[in-house]
């Protein structure tokens, strides 16, 4: 019989000082002992609103109506009246939460072992040596490594996948009733997050905890809840169990979340969006696809090598090299799209730098339209910039936040000296035509914009100089499946139109299946496999690559 722990009824979340903006309309939910809710939604739909509102951490100009009520030893406690003094014994203790972002919700000067002991000290009276003793052991729970070691160590010193179980060891060291985990694998490569995930249930079967996991992958919440509810603009669109949702979904707005996502069938075809299929007006179309004459490679690597200094010797030179990049080869065509995929450290990323003159290349050919850009000195590079661009994962870190648009979008060309003040503006326009954002954008400031409207900036930046190559480094990986789909949309638009090559780098194979026409698989600085997406993704030889495929998230709920 299930045993209900947590019920939300008429859940109302507002700011009265913002126009009296009311972010969640009238949430109801229940959540019963050892199960999992999932919360799936766009950005701003409120779906972190909740689980902050649960724990009582919402922002002091909100204001909250509805009933948050727990049920617990035979009682019923009205979290939503509880003031500052009473959270106390509730968070940390009945309550634990995960973070979206380890590195911002950890101490950046403390060690980890340190935090987690402080969690457990809060809570539990015991002796420092015993909640030390306990650290180690959760630490060990959640499979680090040397949990001796990394007690000592500072967040900057450990991996993304390491600090994410730190964060899990921080919320579940204390045995609480209910976990709320506010998008906690987006940025993880897929072996990492089939860990944490695979981790977080061990753990919750374990202790029979409630899970809210808040999220905006299909996949992942097919694969880890027993329900699923869907937000939108602060209501709750449709809240079904999760088998009978994804297959018999109600909604025409969960209909075109679940259409979003790039998948094997509709590789070569415009990807539908949130608009399109709410209006009825989505008919799957057929991308066109620029050919040419002659098949030119623009881009030729030939067995480069990439080292970093990791020791210096008594007269303070390297005497050892980390190899993030050791001896890769491959053409890129005019037009031509190669998907680069592989887990975090594989040198996906120094790759995208050496290609623009920010890693130092050791040994090999890096051919730019017959020319060796490996041997060009810091003074030669910008002639290369003006063939080669990069679009960061990170637009909002990519932009300065006191520039504006225009002036954004329009500094390479400053930089370059290749048009006057009047010309820019024009030109920033144009650029902004390019990617489908209106002329009055050029006034606005990042922070005025979405993560996908900020996407699209940082696109327009990187057509500024006109390339003829543009190395999109993880461009997409945090974005909503439905921003996501405009982005893939645009950036296929922008191949056929301008006759663009991509070096599409991403840990996410649903969307380098959709994008590329060849893909190579890169461990430990080298290349292990490639060929065609098909070939990659149903068909994967080197065992490497068959791993990576095992831990992609499924969608079949059959």
């Amino acid at each position: 019989m299930p045993q209900l722990l947590l019920s939300v009824v008429q859940l109302k979340i507002s700011f009265p000082s913002t126009q009296n903006f009311e972010a969640v309309k009238g949430v109801s939910f229940d959540l019963n002992k050892g199960k999992t809710l999932a919360i799936v939604g766009e950005s701003g739909s409120g779906k972190s609103l909740i689980a902050l509102s649960i724990m009582g951490l919402q922002a002091k100009n909100a204001l909250v109506k509805g009933c948050i009520s727990l049920l617990a030893h035979e009682q019923t406690i009205l979290l939503n009246e509880l003031d500052d003094n009473d959270w106390q014994q509730y968070r940390g203790n009945v309550f634990g939460m995960i973070f979206q972002e380890p590195m911002s919700a950890l101490n950046p000067i403390q060690g980890v072992g340190k935090q987690i002991q402080e969690c457990i000290l809060q809570h539990q009276n015991i002796s420092k040596r015993a909640a030390k003793l306990k650290t180690l052991k959760w630490l060990a729970k959640v499979k680090i490594p040397n949990p001796e070691k990394i007690y000592y160590r500072l967040p900057h010193q450990l991996s993304g996948g390491q600090k994410q179980r730190v964060m899990i060891a921080m919320a579940l060291c204390n045995e609480p009733k209910i976990l709320l985990a506010d998008e906690p694998t987006t940025a993880l490569d897929a072996t990492v997050q089939k860990d944490i995930v695979a981790l977080m249930k061990n753990l919750q079967a374990e202790m029979n905890t409630a899970l809210i996991f808040i999220t905006h992958d299909w996949a992942l919440a097919a694969d880890i809840a027993d329900d699923i509810m869907v937000m939108r603009k602060g209501t709750c669109v449709e809240y079904a169990p999760t088998k009978q949702l994804l297959q018999n979904p109600k909604e025409n707005y969960t209909k075109a979340l679940l259409a979003c996502r790039p998948n094997r069938n509709n590789k070569g075809k415009k990807l539908p969006v949130i608009s399109d299929f709410l209006s009825g007006l989505y008919v799957p179309e057929q991308l066109p696809i620029h050919t040419f004459q002659e098949e030119n490679t623009l881009l030729s690597l030939k067995d480069v090598q990439v080292w970093y200094p990791e020791g210096k010797n008594i007269f303070g030179k390297s005497n050892q090299f980390y190899k993030a990049v050791n001896g890769v080869s491959f053409a890129l065509k005019e037009g031509k799209t190669i998907g680069l995929v592989g887990e975090s450290g594989c040198g996906k990323s120094t790759i995208a730098k050496s290609l623009i003159g920010l890693a130092p290349i050791q040994s090999g050919q890096i051919l730019l339209k017959h020319q060796n850009i490996a041997a060009f000195k810091s003074s030669e590079w910008n002639c290369v910039r003006k063939t080669i661009q990069l679009v960061f994962q990170d637009p909002y870190a990519s932009l300065n936040p006191r520039q504006s648009i225009g002036d954004a979008i329009t500094e390479p060309l400053r930089i370059h000296h290749l048009a006057t003040t009047k010309d820019r503006h024009l030109e920033a326009e144009r650029l902004l035509d390019w990617v489908q954002l209106p002329k009055d954008a050029a006034k606005r400031y990042p922070h005025q914009f979405s993560g996908g409207q900020r996407q699209r900036i940082g696109i327009a930046r990187a057509l500024a100089l006109q390339p003829k190559i543009l190395i999109c480094d993880e461009s997409v990986s945090a974005l909503d499946v439905s921003v996501q789909a405009q982005i893939l949309n645009l950036l296929k638009e922008l191949q056929y139109e301008l006759g663009l090559s991509y070096l599409f780098i991403t840990h996410d194979l649903s969307v380098v299946h959709y994008m590329a026409d060849e893909i190579l698989v890169m461990e430990k600085g080298l290349i292990v496999e490639r060929g065609t997406p098909d070939d990659i993704l149903w068909a994967p030889q080197h065992t490497y690559t068959q791993r990576l495929i095992a831990a992609m998230p499924q969608m079949d709920h059959g």
